[in-house]
């Protein structure tokens, strides 16, 4: 046990020096691709003139700091929310199918979405509440039927396959039965856009982020020893019991809260992990450049829905779907090939 934890202690030394890299590298292609979605628009602005708005100077000021940079803040953090909940889900299955999108929530979610906006007509507020409650029942669902004296990773993600398939047939026939421009609002929004946000719109749903990356920070330190084995864990004092709920509580969270503000958004969570993954050369999924992936990949994808039929503005979702499906079939080549 001795030489074990000795063993994990230099690779571990070895992964943080790297990450801190990588993020570092990471964090500089987010600031340029947020640079670059602030001077982009229906009127080019400079960089220079983009800065310039962000400190309450020049003649575009309204127009970079209240509809560009809403937009861009939406796409930096939800990406990272994102990733950040495929790198918890990904860690607890270890497996890198084991995607928010793939196993049922971000559908789980949605279906909270579309009942209490179908019965209680509400606004944001229940909308939100009623995304994570359905996120949460679906996950709580797909973990008790993945129980067997445990939960095997890939048992719970072939149920939550099977769950997904049942939640999005459920969702078709809630848009079928709801009055026509109930219909209409809810198929709009299943394509994840962020197309017209405003800081209205994402405040909320970035305060609730903010709260979850917090609690996230606090238990990344235990998740990645857990990774490392349950044995292992347990004998650094993590208590698994309390751990695995309180950071499924976040991956729901943070995919719920999503859904929420800019609708199912998918794929971003599938990948991001693994890019951050294979870029700090970690033994899980490291946290920090999974998320930072997460944003680098939902940015760079609204700003291509944005321009590839300018000045049409395309949804985001329909981006990271085109993209996220070659990568999926790919990925899950590997895997099979692997087992």
């Amino acid at each position: 046990m001795t030489s074990l934890v000795l063993r994990a202690g230099r690779f571990s030394a070895r992964a943080e020096r790297r990450t801190v890299v990588v993020s570092s590298a990471l964090v500089v292609v987010a600031l340029a691709l947020g640079l670059l979605g602030l001077c982009y628009g229906a009127a080019w602005a400079t960089p220079g003139e983009a800065l310039a708005a962000l400190a309450g100077q020049g003649d575009s000021v309204v127009v970079i700091r209240e509809w560009r940079l809403p937009r861009v803040t939406a796409a930096l953090v939800f990406g990272a929310a994102l990733g950040v909940a495929g790198a918890v889900f990904q860690n607890l299955t270890r497996n890198a199918l084991g995607s928010p999108d793939i196993i049922g929530l971000d559908a789980g979610a949605y279906t909270g979405a579309l009942l209490v906006t179908v019965l209680l007509s509400g606004g944001a507020a229940t909308l939100a509440a009623g995304s994570i409650a359905g996120g949460l029942l679906a996950a709580a669902a797909i973990y008790l039927l993945s129980w067997k004296a445990g939960v095997s990773g890939l048992r719970l993600i072939v149920i939550g396959i099977a769950m997904n398939a049942i939640l999005t047939a459920l969702n078709n026939w809630i848009v079928l039965r709801a009055e026509l421009e109930v219909a209409i609002a809810m198929t709009s929004w299943s394509a994840g856009s962020l197309n017209g946000v405003d800081w209205a719109d994402i405040t909320p749903g970035l305060t609730v982020l903010a709260v979850l990356f917090l609690l996230m920070a606090a238990l990344s330190q235990a998740m990645h020893q857990s990774v490392l084995g349950d044995e292992f864990a347990a004998s650094t004092g993590v208590n698994l019991n309390v751990l695995r709920p309180l950071v499924v509580l976040v991956g729901v969270g943070c995919t719920a809260t999503v859904t929420a503000v800019a609708g199912p958004i998918v794929f971003v969570a599938l990948a991001a992990p693994q890019i951050g993954r294979r870029l700090a050369g970690a033994a899980g999924v490291p946290f920090v450049p999974a998320a930072l992936s997460g944003a680098v990949l939902l940015l760079a994808a609204d700003l291509a829905a944005q321009m590839l039929l300018a000045p049409t503005s395309l949804p985001v979702g329909v981006m990271t779907t085109a993209v996220g499906g070659t990568y999926f079939i790919w990925l899950l080549f590997k895997e099979t090939k692997k087992s």
